[in-house]
């Protein structure tokens, strides 16, 4: 047993001891049927907290000949498998954090020289009798090894990208360090599986990647590993009930991400973080400060701001995520923003649509402190009026919701102002705030229509009333009301119980004034 060469099971045993453990071991099944065939370089990226290193414990502690892991498999669903036993522990793995190199040297260069020093040294260690050319070089010891002994090896590499997100700017030490996979990686016969994690995709030189022998599994294509990229529904409604936890409040708080074969992907150390807690945070902020997605949305290319807007009212835009070059310096547009930030976590991303959007309340929280902190103009006035905007309407205050909107207004004029669509990303705006007390539905199907805005209470805020927001543009407010009623739009809420406001909002062409009007309903 070693450090790097044949690691203990150590690491995923903490996973299993843990209090909420989700089994991922089928991802085990995957890894097997591509062991030793043209499939068998993976490379998984995802953003942080999504069980990357976890899933690379649990490789190391399956095929690591240092160990005896079969008691920690126990119970877990690869156990069924028909192959289990054919490779448990079986295999020499190499395990490489490569953040933990680079962290204790200045320079890839250096990182590599002690990465080659460490690991050849343990390889001499478990084989000292082969005949070695030259144990400076690290794939020649290896291919000495497997010419001598036959003994094949696994390669398992978190963190791969971290060269890439922390030396952004060292372009000759990028190059030099995918350089260094590339030969160590391609065509060796004494591999018979790498598993690459991180939160980039592979790295492209024009228009060629470097390590194109590699199947790519990322947030824009999750492949057949899908279901193991995160928290499922199921899984989810499964740690709810077993937790006595609210599965509708879990979803607002962080469902969201879409896979294709898999849907709704939840970020599991948030799911994890409020059944342990008790309650529902923000807990992306642990991992990453806004700052890091302020710097992003602050680029500004190509009227990136009114697409961070749309997406924070709701809505979702078009991106083209094929001219990303996976690094974090050279974009060249506004796809290529958002195309970061979907590896990144802060977007989800619909690839039947190719549409990308904020996937869930806590990733629209960091969005909105981004640009609290950003200099947005009237954005950031906004938000701040946000909350005093949805008390206006608590209170019935029909003048100051009117100023209010105006106020929202004058920063999406850019959407063209004319009609009730445009209207409704201003009302959003206004009340950015309500999502922190309501679920937020456009357009539901409603009596003889469809209600504009619907905001229903979520169940621990029962003292505040249901609103239902009818838009209308150059009519006048009264006849907002008199819709809501004539196509009967309550009765979308028969089974809420609680008082009901319905809100007039209308936009006059020639005056420019917005004007609102509020009544309550009661049961």
């Amino acid at each position: 047993m070693g450090i790097y060469l044949n690691p203990s099971n150590d690491k995923f045993s903490e996973a299993r001891n843990s209090e909420i453990y989700v089994d991922k071991s089928e991802l085990i099944k995957y890894t097997n049927k591509v062991l030793h065939t043209s499939q068998k370089c993976i490379c998984v990226s995802r953003p942080r907290r999504f069980g990357k290193s976890m899933a690379a414990n649990m490789l190391a502690a399956y095929y690591s000949r240092g160990c005896d892991s079969e008691a920690l498999f126990d119970g877990l669903k690869i156990e069924n498998s028909p192959d289990f036993h054919d490779y448990l522990n079986r295999y020499d793995v190499i395990a490489l954090n490569m953040q933990e190199f680079l962290s204790r040297t200045h320079h890839v260069l250096e990182m590599l020289k002690l990465l080659i020093k460490l690991v050849t040294r343990e390889l001499k260690r478990e084989y000292p009798h082969v005949d070695y050319f030259d144990l400076e070089d690290l794939i020649q010891t290896m291919q000495d090894i497997y010419a001598e002994t036959g003994r094949s090896f696994i390669i398992l590499i978190d963190e791969w990208d971290c060269v890439l997100r922390e030396c952004k700017d060292d372009l000759a030490g990028q190059k030099q360090y995918l350089d260094f996979l590339r030969d160590f990686l391609k065509d060796k016969g004494y591999i018979h599986l790498v598993y690459m994690t991180g939160i980039l995709s592979i790295k492209k030189y024009g228009t060629h990647s470097a390590l194109n022998m590699f199947r790519e599994f990322s947030m824009t294509d999750a492949g057949e590993l899908a279901e193991f990229v995160g928290f499922t529904e199921a899984e989810v409604q499964n740690l709810c009930e077993t937790y006595h936890a609210d599965f509708e409040e879990m979803k607002q708080w962080y469902n969201g991400y879409r896979l294709r074969n898999v849907g709704a992907v939840y970020n599991p150390q948030s799911v994890v973080f409020s059944i342990l807690s008790g309650v529902f945070n923000n807990y992306w902020n642990q991992t990453e400060t806004y700052e890091a997605l302020k710097i992003y949305i602050d680029l500004n290319y190509d009227g990136l701001k009114n697409q961070i807007i749309r997406m924070m009212q709701g809505d979702s835009v078009s991106i083209d995520i094929g001219s990303f070059n996976n690094d974090m310096t050279s974009f060249a547009s506004r796809d290529d923003v958002l195309t970061l930030l979907i590896h990144l976590g802060y977007l989800g991303y619909d690839s039947q649509y190719q549409e990308a959007f904020i996937p869930n309340n806590e990733i629209l929280n960091e969005f909105a402190n981004a640009v609290r902190n950003s200099d947005w103009g009237e954005v950031t006035k906004a938000l701040e009026l946000s909350r005093e905007t949805l008390q206006a309407i608590w209170n019935q205050n029909e003048e100051y919701v009117a100023w209010a909107i105006e106020q929202s207004h004058l920063e999406t004029s850019y959407f063209q102002y004319n009609d009730e669509n445009a209207l409704s990303y201003t009302i959003s705006l206004a009340l950015y705030a309500a999502k922190n007390y309501y679920t937020v539905i456009r357009e539901l199907p409603a009596g003889k229509g469809r209600a504009d805005l619907v905001f229903i209470p979520r169940k621990q805020f029962p003292d505040k009333p249901a609103l239902l927001v009818e838009l209308k543009w150059n009519q006048v407010t009264e006849s907002a009301i008199e819709q809501i009623k004539d196509k009967k739009y309550p009765k979308a809420l028969e089974e809420y119980q609680g008082n009901l406001l319905l809100v007039g909002i209308s936009y006059d062409k020639k005056t420019k004034e917005h004007k609102c009007k509020i009544e309550e309903l009661t049961h």
